[in-house]
């Protein structure tokens, strides 16, 4: 079992029903899914970006990510539909516990000037994105890539609140702002 998954089980879950008066072990909010995404801009010019972009997201995930494809036209951009334009995976079970021990505790604090993730990036109804401008924190990528990319994270928890959402994260160990 993952060690996150421990300490979800052992130390997260108690902690939830006391501080929030949960009545049943069900009603405890857990994490259903961590979505990966990378959008590759330049893809449409130059296909090596996608494939480096690819190549990378599995490295991070330990999964095979898929092209995502343009839905509609847009001229402004100089985009058709079909284009490819990105790669996304979605973590669920083992692989996904592992991913959030990774980040949590190896990629985060390895962040230049990094004070503590954000209140800010809840939407309403207890998911959790976190956008980071370059993959390089992570130590399975290597320092040898052409051009860096962003990558967006988003945790998706069957919390109803952002706060219980919030301290569903804290206390599986993600680092916020005080």
């Amino acid at each position: 079992m993952a060690r996150l998954k421990e300490i979800y089980k052992k130390e997260t879950v108690p902690l939830m029903i006391k501080e929030f008066g949960y009545k049943n072990l069900m009603e405890v909010p857990k994490v259903e899914k961590v979505c990966l995404n990378i959008g590759v801009g330049g893809a449409k010019k130059d296909a090596k970006l996608l494939d480096a972009a690819k190549k990378s997201l599995a490295l991070i995930s330990g999964q095979q990510p898929i092209i995502t494809r343009a839905k509609k036209s847009i001229a402004s951009f100089a985009l058709r539909k079909g284009t490819s334009i990105g790669c996304k995976v979605t973590l669920r079970r083992e692989r996904m516990y592992e991913f959030l021990d990774r980040l949590f505790n190896l990629a985060i604090p390895r962040i230049r000037d990094f004070r503590g993730v954000s209140l800010n990036q809840f939407d309403g109804r207890g998911n959790f994105t976190l956008g980071l401008r370059e993959q390089l924190m992570f130590p399975e990528v290597p320092y040898e890539v052409e051009k860096t990319q962003g990558l967006s994270i988003t945790i998706v928890t069957t919390a109803k609140k952002d706060e219980e959402a919030k301290e569903l994260l804290a206390s599986l160990g993600m680092p916020f702002k005080r």
